[in-house]
């Protein structure tokens, strides 16, 4: 990447500078910022490194720039044309025959070398409870983890997709009291989920007058816990009729996971639990209850089993991260849960740590923001507020057939119900994903629906433009290809593209897609202004007809990786 050369190059510079000026302090090359430069006269990229250096010297920026001119300027640097300070800044002037000679090293499908690695990374995304429909709360985390795992895939490691399912603690003591005051069998064979959560919010309806009904949910979990046939046999038709509806939905969202595996199977192994804590000396009794303390660690005290013994989600938790590590020894594991279980994840980080001191595992928490109403409140299933997720999807899909039938009267019913879809959930997709993870977002119709402006409706139209020209262009021998670019805006998306590795870099470092897309945006913008302004198949010179269509075919190739990572179905035509 010429932004990490230039980068090295402005540090080792900086080292020669510090031997001969008083400077106490260093920098990182992650701290020194590259940009792309547009305007031809500035040169190929710029650096504002000089007023990092000038804050901390109390030296002006300008004085600094000169210096790193000068001093650099004497150095014989292979990539490089020229360098000019400007007003504090350095701007970068590079070789085009260096830039040509990577550009045409650009191998199809693969833009930098990967190599398979060894290493596990276990990612626990989605997780929803039971007898509850999905809805749009699951979303961050549905389409995050699995965009994450695919992110991790194409750099070589190996995923394991696991969907941690709430399928145990007091709701469903709570269900089962509901069930059998209120419910109708015949009733839940119908529409088994939302019957289910109509119970539910009518126990929460009634709690609230009648106060026994709380007493009431615990003893029949309690009775569940102990093996009691009936119970047992209505959550075995919850969990199954459950699975059956989340499956649906990860089918449509195109999403796959390697295991299943809930709260239930570790809460059966609280006894192996207890006897490793005891063991290791962590618990300690508080008022009838087992806890760990964290005090050390500045949190507080950990509570594992209540009064009465009964299993808590931190204790479930607990079992489940020492059943991964030691049955996939991974290298990592993240938790793809919204920042609201911050304290539960460091908790639940420090006691492991506590237990295994040993372990190489690095547990990480991906949080990220609550997905909020325009009132800027949270969501309550309770209350019957939350947006199933198979309803914005069914929505999403309706509105965008509606505008492709207005557009493309003449297509077969099937191809405008197939693009359709594409849109649709490209359009969820997109929106969900190029968030900064760590933002709340408010939920919108109108704004997640939206096919103008910067969405992945954008994307996709400047993808099917230029596969058009793809389509159009005659079969050319390219044996002897020589790259010609006369024009900027040819300059310009050649190094877009040869800086496709970065947002896919930074995208894997922050566990978030917002830095791939914003660059696929960008990337788009360029695209569009050279289909505008410039000819391809009308341009009479071979040469530069050619290269324009190779250049076509590198910006296709970094779109198409682009939407697999992001789990978005590339349309060839809009």
């Amino acid at each position: 990447m010429i932004k990490e050369k230039i980068q090295s190059l402005l540090l080792k510079t900086f080292q020669e500078i510090k031997k001969e000026r008083p400077y106490d302090f260093n920098f990182s090359k992650k701290e020194i910022s590259i940009t792309g430069q547009e305007i031809k006269e500035r040169g190929d990229y710029s650096s504002s490194f000089p007023f990092l250096i000038s804050k901390k010297s109390h030296q002006k920026p300008e004085e600094i720039a000169k210096i790193f001119e000068e001093k650099i300027k004497k150095k014989k640097i292979n990539f490089l044309e020229d360098i000019k300070a400007e007003n504090g800044f350095l701007n970068f002037y590079i070789k085009k025959d260096y830039l040509l000679k990577d550009f045409l090293n650009l191998e199809k499908g693969s833009f930098f070398e990967k190599k398979q690695k060894k290493e596990k990374i276990i990612i626990d995304f989605s997780s929803p409870n039971i007898a509850k429909p999905m809805h749009v709360g699951h979303l961050r985390s549905t389409l995050l983890g699995d965009a994450l795992a695919k992110l991790f895939n194409f750099f070589g490691y190996q995923t394991i997709r696991w969907n941690y399912l709430g399928d145990w603690g007091t709701q469903f003591g709570k269900l089962i009291v509901a069930y059998k005051l209120w419910g109708k069998k015949e009733e839940l064979k119908k529409d088994s989920i939302n019957y289910l959560l109509k119970l539910y919010q009518k126990f929460h309806q009634e709690a609230k007058e009648n106060l026994k009904l709380e007493k009431m949910a615990q003893e029949e979990f309690a009775l569940f816990e102990k093996g009691n046939k009936e119970n047992k046999k209505l959550w075995s038709y919850f969990l199954k009729e459950s699975l059956k509806e989340f499956k649906k939905i990860y089918r449509l969202l195109n999403i796959k996971f390697d295991i299943y595996l809930g709260e239930s199977f570790f809460a059966k192994k609280q006894n192996q639990l207890i006897k490793l804590l005891k063991k290791k000396k962590l618990l300690k009794e508080s008022e009838g209850a087992l806890i760990i303390d964290l005090s050390e660690f500045n949190l507080p005290p950990a509570l594992i089993f209540k009064k009465d013994e009964a299993s808590l989600y931190l204790t479930r938790d607990l079992s489940a991260l020492i059943y991964r590590v030691e049955k996939y020894k991974p290298k990592k594991i993240l938790y793809v849960v919204g920042n609201e279980q911050s304290l539960h994840f460091e908790q639940l980080f420090k006691i492991f740590s506590k237990i295994k001191k040993d372990s190489k595992t690095e547990l990480l928490h991906i949080k990220f923001g609550l997905v909020l109403t325009k009132e800027k409140k949270k969501f309550s299933t309770r209350e019957g507020e939350m947006i199933p997720l198979n309803e914005l999807i069914k929505e999403a899909i309706s509105k965008s057939l509606k505008i492709i039938k207005e557009k493309n009267q003449n297509w077969p019913e099937k191809k405008q119900k197939n693009i359709a879809r594409k849109i649709a959930l490209s359009l969820i997709k997109f929106n969900t994903l190029k968030t900064n993870r760590l933002n709340d977002v408010i939920f919108d119709w109108e704004k997640i629906l939206d096919f103008k402006g910067k969405t992945s409706v954008y994307l996709q139209y400047t993808f099917a433009r230029l596969n058009k020209i793809l389509k159009k262009a005659k079969k050319e021998k390219e044996n002897s290809l020589k790259i010609v670019f006369t024009e900027n805006l040819e300059w310009l998306l050649a190094k877009k593209i040869l800086e496709f590795k970065e947002p896919l870099l930074n995208s894997l470092n922050h566990y978030s897609f917002h830095p791939l897309s914003n660059y696929l945006l960008d990337l788009a913008d360029l695209a569009n202004r050279f289909y505008e302004e410039i000819p391809v198949l009308k341009e009479e010179d071979k040469n530069k007809r050619l290269s324009r269509l190779y250049l076509i075919k590198k910006i296709i190739t970094t779109f198409e990786i682009s939407f697999n990572l992001l789990g978005i179905e590339p349309l060839k035509e809009v």
